[in-house]
């Protein structure tokens, strides 16, 4: 049986393989050279990672940084090695340190998680919840430059929405002087400056009772079980676990100025209060629109409408009905005609 020779079939052959070799070794966006950039890419986002990770904690041993970072233990080899090779970091009897070298690459990376997440604060409506993962992920994407436009657009803030200080381009970093809140002695005031979000969990705990950044508070009670603390008219109970990732600045009680001062969700029916102020959690776009409603220092306020579901109550301000949802009037403080102060 004689073979039949089919010239189109063998034509059809040979530019379907033409195809597949260019679409695997495409160097643009071909199979094989997008893996090769998705291993760099893992690459530098371990290196960064190891970076930040020798950053707060000063030294390390390779097993205590494979044991913190989720990347495999080969990959975590390799990342060491080529730092090393560029003289990034150091290793003096088994531990891992950053060099000058170092310390200014991870101080650039920090400057970009926390510009990120004041912009993420500022300028969208994502929950602060997620500002610290997105934050993760595109740290390791911005240039110099887009961090300095980023920068200019937020007025070059010195500190990100936890409290954390920014980094300058050149280095600088502002430290913020103060205590956690798990070792405030009863009875002492001070404010808060610093919401730590990691661990998640912990993080999580604190968002959960919507404790808020800059509250002024007062110690109710401390020891190895509880830590209770009243701020902004509320009281808060949290494990001592939980209360180190708050820090507080220790404050004199005859320096407090806002004793009095309550969330403008805790006013009752047929009570008057002030508006004192807009808090801090309260950003961007958010806070312009209330401040335009009226919700400015020196108003007065009271409750025009209850709505039989709780939420939202419409608040009687310059003679208007403004209603409002809770998580929005958590966020006004007020201080009312028939306040108290704390018993000093």
């Amino acid at each position: 049986m004689m073979n039949s020779y089919n010239p189109i079939l063998y034509l059809v052959v040979f530019f379907v393989i033409i195809l597949l070799l260019v679409l695997v070794f495409n160097t643009k966006n071909g199979v094989y050279f997008t893996y090769l950039k998705s291993i760099k890419a893992s690459k530098k986002t371990a290196v960064e990672d190891i970076l930040k990770l020798l950053y707060h904690n000063n030294s390390l041993s390779e097993k205590e940084i494979i044991n913190q970072l989720t990347y495999s233990h080969r990959l975590i080899e390799k990342c060491l090695h080529k730092m090393l090779s560029k003289d990034l970091i150091s290793i003096e009897t088994h531990l891992v340190q950053l060099t000058a070298e170092g310390q200014e690459y991870a101080l650039r990376i920090i400057r970009a998680h926390r510009l990120w997440e004041k912009y993420l604060s500022e300028k969208t409506g994502f929950h602060k919840k997620e500002w610290h993962h997105r934050a993760e992920q595109k740290e390791h994407e911005l240039s110099d430059e887009e961090l300095d436009r980023i920068s200019k657009l937020l007025g070059n803030p010195k500190f990100d929405p936890h409290g954390d200080p920014i980094p300058t381009k050149t280095g600088k970093i502002v430290e913020k002087k103060g205590t956690d809140l798990s070792h405030m002695p009863i009875h002492s005031f001070g404010k808060i400056i610093h919401i730590e979000d990691e661990p998640a969990n912990a993080y999580k705990e604190i968002l959960a009772q919507k404790i808020h950044l800059d509250s002024q508070l007062k110690i109710i009670e401390s020891n190895e079980e509880i830590v209770v603390f009243e701020a902004e008219g509320m009281q808060f109970k949290l494990t001592p676990l939980v209360a180190k990732n708050i820090t507080v600045q220790i404050l004199d009680a005859e320096t407090i100025l806002d004793k009095n001062n309550t969330r403008l969700s805790n006013l009752l029916v047929n009570e008057t209060a002030t508006i004192i102020g807009i808090s801090k959690e309260s950003r961007g776009e958010n806070r312009r629109r209330l401040l335009d409603l009226g919700f400015v220092r020196g108003a007065e306020v009271r409750i025009n409408l209850i709505n039989p579901l709780k939420d939202p109550t419409a608040f009687l301000i310059k003679g208007t009905s403004i209603a409002l949802r809770k998580d929005q009037a958590e966020k006004i403080l007020i201080s009312k005609n028939n306040s108290h102060e704390y018993n000093t």
